[in-house]
This record gives structure tokens, C-alpha cells and sequence, in this order.
């Protein structure tokens, strides 16, 4: 394989002819096949994306070829590709074929990438480890006893194992972000409303969003070029000027950096601690301003984070009950049954307990104290980052509290699973993008991620610092 570092230098190489694109995909493919045992896709097109490859390359021969042209991406198993499996990674809906495509998808296909299979994730998106998908267990390539991380996990392997360029994820608490870390790559939550959420699968509506995982910086910020934007299908996304991302990365701007002082109480991993205060130091010496902030709000935001996500998921999920689309039971006396058996045998154990809280803190006595309380919480927390960000314009925190843990290790305690969203949740809450760049390894060889955050609709600038980082730190 001719290496190439970034997406420019690809197009460059297959623009000269000295890399083969067909050769390219068959060389993922290959990788596909071989660390199979990762587990990091449901499905792969095989011969559909050497068909495309052939297609691309006479494009880029033509000189007609869009800016994605032969980027290989992997796709996470909720967002629709018209005629091929939508499974959510779930048995209820196993043998389920999209209709139509996500506009995210459509985009990156208009622009002439390779869409090369759909990767394994959470069920419904719902987790942090990928232990929850009726695909099995997804493996970090860093170390195969290790969780990659979740929900995204799939997307996060195929791009830490080599198995793509680049792949697309979802983060609805941190599900690019935390993987990302985890598999030690680069992974964007966009702003809420910056990219289209028609065709992804929700799990709760006002939190989703789709974003990119890539091996580094420059590709992220294309990717997004591309994806972002307004869109009739979805009335949440943000009609907005794009900023060209990819080509604004070099602007030499000294930014202004928060550091929030709850983000680094007890809790947190001392290696991690020490690896981002060692990056911080080294920003503070080229001329940074570091600044220590306060998000006073911090301890509440998994309470907040689990109790509207649960909302939302039981709303959303009530749609798959065998009677329209997906697995219907064969056991069954009457309607309510057909219900009852449907979902009890097509959802797994994690998706019925978000179900169960939703539904009880959105029931008649237990709204108020929990539902409303928690919105009124929501917005107390955006106004935390709104101060902060009145003072720094960006900030710099943990993307989580541990390195990648042990598959099995947190299983069975729920509580000590969700706590591992601690650092990410509130990006969501708060609709802010975060991107998790790698900054080195602990001492058990296993990836560190940074977060960095801005205020809504900057991407632009945590692009231009995560490349510094990049460059001029990790390098």
C-alpha cells in the first residue's frame, strides 16, 4: 500500500498514478477480511465498492471528480443507505432494507467518496463499550481484551485498524468522542444543527449528531466541509454559511484556552491528567493564554444527560413494534401480545432499561420532578459553557476519565458505565461541538484522547488548534 497521510496526498497520488484505487479498496478489503475477529462491520459491499472504485478513478482521469473522490468510508449501522440493511445493530430489526439514504450519506457519495460497509455499534446507539450489539462484541485493535469504546465503536475500529480512511459515527452523549479516544484517533460531534440528522435512526432527538472519525485533523475538517449544511428533510438543521474547514486549519491565531477545573477533580486517571497538562504547558509556552474556568454545573450533567436521553429514546422507540416494519414475534394471542413478545425478543437488555427509565420519569406524577427538572437543569448547563466561552474561546478538558477498560469489566454496573460519559455528555446538553484528538499513550501502551470545546458553530477554531496539536505536540 503507497502511504498517504492525509486525504490530499491520496487524490494526489491517484491523480499521478501512482496509487491504484481499485488496488486501494481491495487492500481495505483485504484488512476487512483479516481482522475479521475485530468485528468492526455488520455489513461490507465488497463488489459495489470496487465498482465504485473503477468509477472514481475514471473521474479523477476525467478531471470530473468531487473533492471526496476515492476517500473509503465506513458507514455506522444507523444511518440509511438506500438498499442495503439498516439493523441498528438489533435483532428487531434484523432483516430490515433502508429505503432511502441519510443526507450525510448522500453527500459524502455526491463528492465521489467509497462507502465500503456499515460498522457494528451499540444497539440503537445505546452504550459506551459496544458489549451491547446483537452483532457481538466490536475489539480495540490497541489491545483485543479492551472495549473500543461506544456507541460508535465499529466506526471507530475500522479506522484505528486501518480498514477505511475514514468512517461516520453518532454522538448522542459522546459516542464519537469517547471511542476516539479510546482507539487513539480523531473524532468531531459537530455543533447540534450543523450536519442533517434525515435518515439517522434516533435515539434522542434534540441530542444526536453525525460526525466523522479519521486517522487525522485534515480529513475530519473535508469531511465536514461536505456534510454540513442546511436541509428541507430536517427541520433542525441550521441554515449557515460553511466555513471552508480544510483550508482555514493553517490560520496562526494565538486562541484563548479555558481550562474548566471540574473537568480535573477526582475521577480522573492521573496519566490522562498529566498528558493533557503537559500539552496545556506546552500551548502556555508558545504564547496561549491559558485561563482557568468554572462550569459549576458539571456534577449534574449525567443525571440530566440519562433522564432526557431516556425521555427520548422511549418516545422514539415506540415506533418498532412488530406491526409496520421489523422482527414480529410468531407467539402471539392477540395485538397487545404481538407487542409485548415483539419487543421483549427484538430488543436487548441495555435498550429495555433506557426504555423502562424513560418511560417512568415521563409518567403521570414523575414528569415534574424529573423530566421538567431536568430541561430546567439543561439550560443551566448551556449557560455554564456561555459564560466560559465569553472568556476563552476554547476549552481543553479529558474526553474521558479512564483509558479503554477491560471488555466484561463494567457489564454488569450500569452506573459505573454511564460515569465513563462524564467529560462528554455535556457538549451534548449543551449542543457544542467537542473533537477528541490523541495525545499519546498511558504506560500500559493504551491511547490518551484530548477534548476540545467551543462555543456553537466554531468548529473552525477547534480545527486550527487540534492541528497545531497535531503538528506541533503530538506531532
Amino acid at each position: 500500500m503507497t502511504f498517504y497521510k492525509n486525504h490530499k496526498e491520496k487524490l494526489e497520488l491517484l491523480k499521478s498514478g501512482k496509487l491504484s484505487l481499485v488496488e486501494n479498496v481491495k487492500l481495505f478489503l483485504k484488512n476487512i477480511e483479516d481482522q475479521k475477529d475485530l468485528d468492526a462491520f455488520n455489513f461490507v459491499f465488497n463488489d459495489e465498492a470496487i465498482e465504485s472504485a473503477t468509477a472514481v478513478e475514471q473521474k479523477i482521469k476525467n478531471n470530473s471528480a468531487g473533492k471526496l473522490a476515492g476517500m473509503v468510508i465506513a458507514i455506522k449501522d444507523v444511518l440509511a443507505y438506500k438498499d442495503h440493511p439498516l439493523t441498528c445493530s438489533s435483532n428487531i430489526l434484523k432483516n430490515f432494507t433502508s429505503l432511502y439514504t441519510a443526507t450525510a450519506v448522500q453527500k459524502l457519495i455526491d463528492e465521489d467518496a467509497i462507502i465500503i460497509g456499515k460498522s457494528n455499534c451499540d444497539e440503537f446507539a445505546m452504550g459506551s463499550s459496544n458489549e451491547n450489539s446483537a452483532f457481538g462484541n466490536v475489539l480495540n485493535p490497541v489491545d483485543k481484551t479492551r472495549v473500543p469504546g461506544g456507541s460508535s465503536g465499529g466506526s471507530a475500529v475500522a479506522v484505528a485498524a486501518n480498514l477505511c480512511d475514514v468512517s461516520l459515527g453518532t454522538d448522542t452523549g459522546g459516542s464519537i468522542r469517547q471511542p476516539a479516544a479510546f482507539c487513539g484517533i480523531f473524532g468531531l460531534k459537530p455543533t447540534y444543527g450543523r450536519v442533517s440528522r434525515f435518515g439517522l435512526t434516533a435515539f434522542a432527538s434534540s441530542f444526536d449528531s453525525i460526525g466523522p472519525f479519521s486517522k487525522n485533523v485534515e480529513d475530519a475538517a473535508l469531511v465536514m466541509e461536505v456534510i454540513s449544511g442546511k436541509d428541507l428533510n430536517d427541520s433542525t438543521s441550521i441554515e449557515k454559511v460553511i466555513p471552508d474547514f480544510s483550508t482555514s486549519l493553517n490560520k496562526d491565531k494565538k486562541l484563548k484556552i479555558g481550562i474548566p477545573k471540574e473537568y480535573f477533580a477526582d475521577g480522573l486517571d492521573e496519566e490522562i491528567k498529566i498528558a493533557i497538562i503537559n500539552v496545556v504547558d506546552e500551548l502556555k509556552l508558545e504564547g496561549y493564554e491559558i485561563k482557568e474556568v468554572s462550569l459549576p454545573k458539571t456534577e449534574y450533567t449525567i443525571a440530566t444527560y440519562y433522564i432526557l436521553t431516556t425521555a427520548e429514546a422511549s418516545s422514539n422507540l415506540a415506533r418498532f413494534d412488530g406491526a409496520r416494519y421489523g422482527f414480529r414475534a410468531n407467539d402471539y394471542k392477540n395485538l397487545k401480545e404481538m407487542y409485548l413478545n415483539s419487543r421483549t425478543q427484538g430488543f436487548g437488555a441495555e435498550v429495555k432499561r433506557r426504555i423502562m427509565l424513560g418511560t417512568y420519569v415521563l409518567s403521570s406524577g414523575y414528569y415534574d420532578a424529573y423530566y421538567r427538572k431536568a430541561q430546567k437543569v439543561r439550560r443551566l448547563i448551556k449557560e455554564d459553557f456561555d459564560n466560559a466561552f465569553k472568556q476563552v474561546d476554547l476549552l481543553i478538558t479529558p474526553t474521558t476519565p479512564t483509558v479503554a477498560f477491560k471488555i466484561g469489566e463494567k457489564s454488569d454496573d450500569p452506573l459505573q458505565m454511564y460515569l465513563s460519559d462524564i467529560y462528554t455528555t455535556s457538549a451534548n446538553l449543551a449542543g457544542i461541538p467537542g473533537l477528541s484528538i490523541p495525545i499519546g499513550k498511558n504506560s500500559e501502551n493504551l491511547p490518551i484522547g484530548l477534548q476540545i470545546l467551543s462555543q456553537q458553530f466554531e468548529e473552525e477554531k477547534i480545527f486550527q488548534l487540534a492541528k497545531h496539536i497535531q503538528d506541533e505536540i503530538t506531532n
